[in-house]
């Protein structure tokens, strides 16, 4: 909260200096809290770069991102997952053309308590776990204790993205459903026997907390999220693009200030937030996608 009154503060001083009347329309960000801090970030260093320009960035989760997105509330929908078919054909009909760009890459980090004594899982134990199939630590080699489950809410990008590549099922109806990743590390921390999920970026620097290792299946190898080649690489099996989407293609203020993120300077700034810069196969992506 504080970094997003930074940010539209900085964005009303810069138009107040550059005309006593404020012409310009202001780039409204709406969506992903997995990226809120990354895109605060590059709004902030834009606008202090570009005198005049303004940009308020807020969450609320990926889906509340691109219905505003499709309701024609915001310029950009920050989203950690993409858009589902439904949401395509609202925007259709909308008369809006959805536009995907890639931003970043995660490295979706599953944590526990550094207490814990677990410190690697398979995709299918994590699955089983937040189905509740696996309810007690000592089922994946851990001490005798019940599993405290701790995960997103059903607009959060991040809770779609786990559901459909780990879980591939419904998640427990156990589980403590969080408002954003800063919660569910804090939770985390508490807890000896709980589990959570977040964004590399929440985890890098963070204390009292360990992001497992993860292997694909059992008697594979098993990858360090916190290692950048495993993640880069897609070696790491929970890693996904994390995008942003715009209605058509982009122009002016909006044109400019991706055309920013994307490069040096701003994925800079993108490995400086604890993510991961564009690989070449993303980068191949946006200039297909939008010419950037």
């Amino acid at each position: 909260m504080k970094r997003w009154v930074k940010t539209v503060a900085l964005g009303a001083l810069a138009m107040s200096l550059a005309s006593p009347v404020f012409a310009a329309k202001m780039i409204q960000v709406k969506g992903s809290d997995t990226l809120i801090n990354l895109v605060q970030r590059l709004a902030e260093v834009y606008m202090e770069e570009n005198p005049g320009k303004m940009i308020a960035v807020t969450g609320g989760g990926s889906g509340t991102g691109v219905a505003a997105l499709i309701n024609r509330k915001c310029d950009i929908a920050n989203a950690s997952r993409q858009m589902k078919d439904k949401e395509i054909a609202l925007a259709v009909q909308a008369g809006v053309e959805p536009k995907r760009v890639v931003v970043a890459i995660d490295g979706l980090c599953v944590i526990v308590s550094s207490r814990n004594p677990v410190k690697k899982l398979t995709v299918e134990e994590i699955g089983r776990i937040y189905k509740g199939q696996i309810t007690n630590w000592k089922e994946v080699g851990g001490s005798d204790s019940p599993i405290t489950l701790y995960g997103r809410q059903p607009n959060s990008g991040t809770y779609d993205f786990l559901k459909e590549v780990v879980l591939k099922g419904e998640y427990s109806p156990k589980m403590n459903q969080m408002n954003g990743n800063a919660q569910i590390v804090e939770a985390v921390k508490q807890d000896s026997s709980g589990i959570g999920y977040v964004g590399i970026g929440y985890v890098q620097g963070a204390t009292d907390i360990v992001a497992l290792e993860v292997a694909s299946r059992a008697g594979a190898q098993y990858y360090d999220p916190l290692n950048t080649e495993h993640v880069r690489t897609g070696q790491y099996p929970i890693t996904r693009p994390l995008n942003q989407y715009l209605a058509g293609m982009p122009q002016g203020d909006v044109k400019d200030f991706i055309a920013f993120e994307l490069s040096p300077a701003g994925q800079k700034i993108v490995e400086e937030e604890g993510f991961l810069p564009l690989n070449e196969e993303y980068v191949q992506y946006n200039k297909l996608t939008i010419g950037e």
